[in-house]
């Protein structure tokens, strides 16, 4: 530890620069995962805040709410199953509403007004309270001029909505969520299957269910026109979202890969110029695994130092980004981005520590009086 730390500071523009390239890998690689982890949140935000452990969902539809119908008896069916207040029916659809002429770009999701599938209002009143002809929407939504009060003109029917209240972080595909209740749902089917001419019976997307394995097992058998999709599969099947992490993800293994290779070059170089003097120090009676050491000491002081700079300064920048931004590093995945990074850190300097045990020390000798 002594030698390590004498060279350091003995070199010091020289393991600055290291550290300095380090800290803007580092800061790279942890503001692109709280970036990936953010737009994940920001795609599936509505169903991942969802108690239900899995969903009832018409076959063929790829696990996709948009696709899928499931009708009351399979509701009636899963209650039996799951028991009565663990299964509650769930209406998504994509649409367009309007605010005074502007338009907006949400996603309806029919609730039970009462069910705890319902997410609390941060502001104004609940779905319970306001009644019929009442929404909650995402607090996204004041950016674009929705207040309490306001009327929300669905495009598609021309239903209209009274906003009663707000939620928090509620949106499904990166569009903000609009809350309406289960008897809103029915009339919007009707309006719809009125203007095509066709009679239809009330369907949900989905039946939300919270189901321990053995039940789930049971509903499946119970109801062989459906499927059970877990959570995590119903999340991974909104659209975009596995292509989207998949991009993010490559990037942030590139950026490891990148950190890895840039650290084991700088110190490999770095070693080979040092060769003679690793030579003497082996002539005199240093043990190789010391000198082994104090390579891997350095990597993993500059390596802890640039850390934790970065991730002051993430901190610092997500305190700063505005909240429309979808970034989001929580403690857990910034610990383990932290400990994958200090693990290829040192994995950088392997081969760095090979060639320390590989310097002979009459050769070096040699070299140095030559």
């Amino acid at each position: 530890m002594y030698l390590a730390i004498r060279e350091m500071r003995f070199s010091k523009v020289r393991y600055t620069l290291i550290a300095t390239i380090m800290l803007l890998v580092s800061f790279l690689v942890l503001f692109v995962t709280g970036l990936a982890r953010g737009l994940a949140y920001d795609n599936a935000a509505s169903i991942e805040n969802m108690e239900a452990t899995h969903f009832v969902m018409e076959k063929d539809s790829n696990h996709r709410f948009t696709r899928s119908q499931v009708g009351a008896e399979a509701l009636e069916q899963a209650k039996s199953i799951a028991g009565e207040n663990n299964a509650q029916p769930l209406g998504v659809r994509m649409t367009t509403v309007t605010l005074e002429g502007y338009k907006l770009d949400v996603t309806l999701l029919a609730v039970e007004p009462e069910g705890w599938l319902t997410p609390p209002a941060a502001q104004g009143s609940s779905l319970e309270e306001a009644g019929v002809g009442s929404v909650l929407v995402d607090s996204k939504l004041k950016d674009s001029g929705v207040r309490i009060g306001s009327t929300l003109v669905d495009q598609a029917s021309g239903m209209k909505w009274t906003v009663a209240g707000f939620v928090n972080r509620e949106s499904f595909s990166h569009s903000p969520a609009v809350f309406l209740s289960e008897n809103d749902w029915r009339q919007l089917q009707q309006v719809a299957a009125a203007r095509s001419g066709m009679p239809t019976d009330t369907t949900y997307s989905a039946i939300a269910v919270k189901a321990g394995k053995q039940q789930a097992e049971r509903l499946a058998t119970a109801l062989p026109d459906n499927e059970i999709v877990a959570k995590s599969e119903a999340v991974s099947a909104i659209p975009g979202y596995k292509e989207e992490q998949g991009s993010l993800m490559m990037m942030i293994v590139f950026l490891f890969v990148i950190s890895a290779f840039v650290l084991t070059v700088f110190f490999y170089v770095i070693t080979i110029q040092k060769s003679s003097q690793f030579g003497i120090l082996k002539a005199i009676g240093t043990r190789a695994s010391y000198l082994a050491g104090s390579v891997a000491l350095q990597v993993l002081l500059l390596c802890l130092a640039s850390l934790t700079i970065s991730v002051l300064l993430v901190q610092v920048l997500e305190s700063v980004l505005p909240s429309g931004m979808p970034f989001q590093l929580p403690a857990s995945t910034l610990a383990l981005t932290s400990g994958a990074f200090l693990a290829m850190s040192l994995a950088g300097s392997l081969l760095s520590v090979w060639k320390v045990n590989r310097i002979n020390a009459l050769d070096a000798i040699g070299r140095t009086a030559a």
